[in-house]
């Protein structure tokens, strides 16, 4: 086995991190919203090695909500400024801002619950919809929460991945499935907006 997969480098390497403070913890998940391509299941792994389930989880939680809040935030003030006009002219996003706003908590919530959706389209999308800042606000934490939550657990003992190999077997197999899962919700959701875009264009045409 490498010599960076052992105890002592786990362990120094989780010391160098609780080192920089909690402020790490929150910042990187929230940074994550913005630049979607970092790897927010890393952080929260990182966190609750580094400060424990609880603080780890709270860091990884506050951090991820509040970032995916602010990128919706951002979008419902400036995505229809003619700067950013090019994201509403896309057809997928048209559909997608029409299914939200027809299908509103439920479908988004089950989404963010999920840890291989993409958080960033969705927060995107509802930031261009007419959904109500309170209900989003709602979705996007109870979301986080499930999601952080389970990561958290699943990584809280990131030596034990190591010298346990049924844990990791495990573990791997979790993660296999909330990605089969999630993308097959993905999949009948985007049916689903497929069908209320063209029953919605359907329907705007007979009345004409």
């Amino acid at each position: 086995m490498p010599s960076w997969f052992s105890f002592e480098t786990l362990t120094n390497l989780t010391q160098d991190y609780r080192a920089l403070g909690p402020l790490i913890g929150f910042l990187l998940p929230f940074i994550e919203a913005f630049l979607p391509f970092l790897p927010l299941v890393v952080f929260i792994i990182a966190n609750v090695n580094a400060y424990g389930i609880l603080l780890g989880f709270l860091l990884s939680w506050i951090g991820s909500a509040a970032g995916a809040y602010t990128v919706f935030l951002v979008i419902r003030k400036y995505g229809r400024a003619r700067a950013l006009g090019f994201i509403t002219k896309h057809e997928r996003i048209q559909k997608l801002i029409l299914w939200v706003e027809r299908n509103g908590f439920g479908p988004l919530f089950l989404l963010i619950c999920f840890p291989f959706t993409p958080s960033a389209l969705i927060n995107i999308v509802a930031g261009l919809s007419n959904i109500k800042k309170k209900t989003y606000l709602w979705t996007v934490t109870l979301g986080k929460l499930i999601m952080i939550l389970v990561v958290s657990f699943i990584g809280s003992d990131i030596k034990a991945l190591v010298t346990q190999p049924i844990r990791t077997i495990i573990v791997a197999l979790i993660i296999v499935i909330l990605w089969f899962v999630g993308k097959s919700v993905e999949k009948r959701i985007n049916n689903k907006v497929e069908a209320d875009f063209i029953s919605i264009h359907g329907e705007s045409r007979t009345k004409r």
